[in-house]
């Protein structure tokens, strides 16, 4: 299997010219991520994922995880991997310096993220999962809970796990079952978990677990939820670990893909009970993990664009590598990526997985710019971007990756070549962290009919001015046109959905098609906006020729090639809910009665 390569070059223009990283380090507390700095991050993180998680990638993927007693020893490499990560500080660049973090922009930390994730996804689950511990924990708990777990959590000496979905509670949380009883400074928690991501492993010497739970006089639903700090062993006054906390994982599950990650049924309080802190106020637990939640929907989004790049880099060297017969306009065999079908297919792979990188990228520098500046334009953008970073990203995910096979034919259906792995990872994506049913809805109800499409209508603004401004080009004036065009159909969708709030079943149904919609249109913006800094570079005597003319030739794929799929979309939102919801249960089982 290809080793993974960081496309650092690419990574670095999205966020100079879309993130615009070089006026987040303008902003107070972010003058550290000058280029010099950036570069250096993105180089030293490049070596890490490549020489030391890419090679893990199969043999983790080969070897899976086995519960053996209360343990859940990781693959071979796995422990150093992770050792040498939070040597390197590679947890702590986006977080507080006050609790050992680097204080660097969240942005900057996405494409270091990426790489882990594109290196070694099952890996990669571990760190993420971190991160979003110490964003609730900071967000929500105590001072005191602060200065006992943070450091140790953003060191990445200890890792960190989110506790939400039981067997009778999958994504709806407002019946959670699990209890928390008071016990003087502390409180005793029971109850069972599922899909525990990195629920018990051996790479760190203590876990946190942040649990769900019901205190014994909490109201029914989601007003009734506390969080709960649990460690997997309780930290002594002086910082050292104690004795091991009621908590264990009791078994594994068997997965199609993410082999090498342990998803665990984590029980709680078999032995009386096991010791928790309360996050935040009581009955607010679902408020205080919002944040974590949140961010990780952005990271999963991040995982269909990793994975995507992983899929095309591996495509394209065996497309490269392999020679089947004699492609039109070339006198003899030669390598596969000489067919029309294998290049459209590359370049499917290629202008849907750099589109979703820069959405992803531009949402992330929009949660910086609303943090530090109180900007609630910029958060109300980052939130309408949220649902579609984590829906179409990891839908398209599904699509990259199963080009991947293809390109390499019979060969991408056996395990040995490793185009399989790629394809079984990628499919958790659209499930975690939110259905992408759940992401459509999140996006028609809070982020669009909720504030009357205000922050739909900014970003709509846009778009339009890069469409006016590729109309006025020399290069890419038919892009700009069929941008404009696009446009004009995602703000048809936006009035169909504002003039139906009397009719719920009509946003629920075309939610999803709303959300590839949307997430379609965003997409061939992010790339024209490219295509248009690449030439302007160009004119201005840029020398890296073929990275600026391919930003263009991409751009003007994505356009012509896939961003038609809105009028299908558009289509669909258009037929409404009537085909739908119309048909009976009788009729779905009428083949079977």
């Amino acid at each position: 299997m290809a080793e993974y390569k960081a496309p650092v070059k690419e990574m670095n223009f999205v966020l100079n010219h879309v993130a615009n990283m070089p006026g987040l380090a303008q902003l107070p507390g972010f003058e550290d991520a000058q280029e010099d700095m950036v570069s250096a991050i993105l180089d030293e993180a490049a070596k890490l994922s490549g020489e030391v998680l890419s090679p893990l990638n199969t043999v983790g993927d080969q070897t899976g995880v086995r519960l053996d007693g209360a343990e859940v020893p990781t693959p071979e490499g796995f422990k150093e991997a992770y050792q040498a990560f939070a040597e390197g500080g590679w947890g702590s660049l986006q977080f507080d310096p006050a609790y050992g973090g680097q204080g660097l922009p969240y942005s900057l930390s996405i494409p270091v993220m990426e790489m882990w994730q594109a290196a070694n996804m099952s890996w990669g689950l571990c760190p993420l999962l971190s991160q979003g511990a110490v964003e609730a924990i900071d967000a929500s708990a105590s001072d005191e809970l602060k200065e006992t777990y943070l450091p140790k959590l953003i060191s990445g000496e200890w890792t960190g796990t989110m506790n939400l979905t039981e067997p009778a509670a999958g994504s709806d949380l407002s019946v959670v079952r699990s209890k928390a009883e008071p016990a003087g400074d502390h409180y005793l928690v029971s109850g069972q978990k599922i899909f525990i991501t990195w629920g018990e492993h051996d790479m760190a010497e203590n876990i946190l677990h942040l649990v769900l739970a019901r205190l014994p006089d909490a109201e029914p639903g989601v007003r009734g939820i506390s969080l709960f700090l649990v460690p997997k062993f309780l930290v002594n006054a002086d910082g050292s670990l104690g004795e091991r906390n009621d908590c264990a994982a009791v078994s594994l599950e068997h997965k199609l893909g993410i082999h090498a990650s342990p998803t665990c049924v984590m029980s709680f309080g078999d032995n009386g009970g096991a010791v928790g802190y309360l996050v935040g106020e009581p009955g607010k637990g679902l408020a205080c993990m919002f944040k974590m939640m949140n961010n990780a929907r952005l990271a999963v989004g991040l995982q269909g664009v990793a994975i995507s790049e992983r899929a095309y880099q591996h495509a394209l060297e065996y497309a490269g590598d392999r020679t089947q017969g004699r492609a039109v306009g070339h006198a003899e065999a030669g390598p596969i990526i000489r067919h029309p079908d294998v290049r459209r297919m590359l370049l499917t792979m290629k202008a849907l997985t750099e589109a979703g990188r820069a959405i992803t990228y531009d949402a992330c520098a929009s949660l910086d710019r609303a943090h530090k500046q109180s900007d609630k334009e910029q958060a109300a953008r980052a939130a309408l971007l949220t649902p579609i970073v984590k829906g179409w990203c990891t839908e398209f995910a599904q699509e990259v990756t199963s080009l991947g096979v293809q390109i390499h034919g019979g060969m991408g259906f056996i395990e040995e070549t490793g185009a399989a792995q790629f394809y079984r990872d990628a499919r958790i994506l659209p499930i975690y962290e939110g259905t992408n049913g759940i992401q459509a809805l999140d996006l028609v109800g809070r982020k669009t009919q909720f504030d009357a499409g205000e922050a739909l209508t900014a970003l709509i603004a846009e778009m339009q001015a890069v469409a006016e401004q590729a109309l006025a080009s020399d290069d890419h004036v038919q892009d700009g046109q069929a941008l404009a065009d696009a446009l004009v159909a995602l703000e048809g969708a936006r009035d169909q959905l504002l003039n139906s709030t009397d009719t719920p079943e009509f946003a629920a149904t075309v939610a999803y098609n709303f959300l590839m919609l949307a997430g379609t249109v965003c997409g061939a913006w992010q790339l024209l906006r490219q295509a248009l800094q690449a030439a302007e570079m160009l004119q201005q005597g840029a020398t890296d020729q073929p990275f600026l003319t391919a930003k263009q030739a991409t751009a003007s794929f994505y356009i012509g090639q896939v961003l038609p799929r809105y009028k299908g979309y558009a289509a669909m939102i258009e037929d409404g809910y009537a085909s739908v919801l119309d048909v009976s249960d009788e009729q779905l089982e009428a083949a079977f009665i």
